[in-house]
């Protein structure tokens, strides 16, 4: 199975309501471990990398990286620049290989916002790559981008407009949700996405899962939320990974880098094929 748009996993998980986990690496270690969990679950799965990330490890080696690793993959993958509110770091990644961009203009005002978003899905069907589109800011910093203020909700007729008249493939609305860690129970507004879905059929993205219940998970995901984001998560299991790993060797006085990758990359891919079952996407593999 070859890499393929977003579009094309995100649709058919949308028709048949079940969420792709989209999920946030940031080295090698857990780009390998992420997509071992995909195949492993028999299910589609979405790379994502952050802005930050694209600039920390560089650009042609983190696309050479997801190049050698989903050669010959037996999964449907796409890869996905998140947040990105840097137009030339979206032309820069379609150029380079990215079949999928979030383009985060939601701080400009939406009519800007959606004049922009037009260009940018312009510049990315040249590519044959897909975009994901929002009008307003999810609460919470992730990766240096977005505020901890939440931001006004639009209308739906604006809402509306905005899918319309952009042609984007996915999109991100708030509903409550906010990236990092929740710092209490989430209220989360789950009949916006299905107002928006009944008047324009589009895969919802819904961003800030790290947290999320079971049930709120599946609740989200039959109303239309395709795409399911786990940053938070992986951040937290890599770092805590390492650091039991590390207490280990230091009592056992015992320093041994190969071990310590391995045990962190069962960490992830446990952390990975977990939400695989949960978003219901296990065995969806065409």
């Amino acid at each position: 199975m070859p890499v393929v748009p977003l579009r094309e996993i995100v649709d058919r998980a949308f028709a048949e309501r079940y969420g792709v986990a989209a999920i946030n690496v940031v080295n090698d270690l857990t780009l390998e471990a992420v997509l071992a969990a995909a195949v492993q679950e028999r299910a589609p799965v979405i790379i994502q990398t952050s802005v930050k990330t694209v600039r920390s490890i560089g650009r042609d080696l983190l696309f050479a990286m997801w190049r050698e690793l989903t050669a010959g993959i037996e999964v449907p993958v796409s890869l996905h620049l998140d947040h990105c509110p840097d137009r030339s770091v979206i032309s820069d990644c379609l150029r380079a290989g990215w079949n999928s961009v979030l383009f985060d203009a939601s701080a400009l005002p939406v009519a800007e916002n959606q004049r922009q978003t037009i260009e940018v899905v312009a510049e990315a069907r040249s590519y044959g790559a897909s975009v994901e589109g929002e009008i307003e800011s999810i609460t919470g910093v992730e990766d240096g981008v977005g505020s901890d203020d939440e931001a006004r909700r639009q209308s739906l007729p604006v809402a509306l407009e905005f899918i319309r008249a952009t042609g984007i493939d996915v999109f991100a609305p708030a509903i409550g949700n906010a990236h990092g860690v929740y710092r209490a129970e989430p209220h989360l507004d789950a009949q916006r996405v299905s107002d928006i879905v009944a008047a324009q059929p589009v895969p919802i993205a819904l961003h800030g899962g790290t947290g999320l219940t079971g049930a709120q998970f599946s609740d989200l995901i039959a109303r239309g939320c395709a795409k399911v984001n786990i940053s938070t998560a992986l951040k937290v299991t890599y770092m805590q990974a390492n650091l039991e790993f590390l207490r280990g060797a230091e009592e056992r006085g015992a320093w041994d880098p190969p071990s310590l990758f391995a045990s962190v990359r069962g960490a992830v891919v446990d952390l990975a094929a977990a939400h695989i079952r949960r978003f219901g996407s296990a065995g969806k593999a065409w």
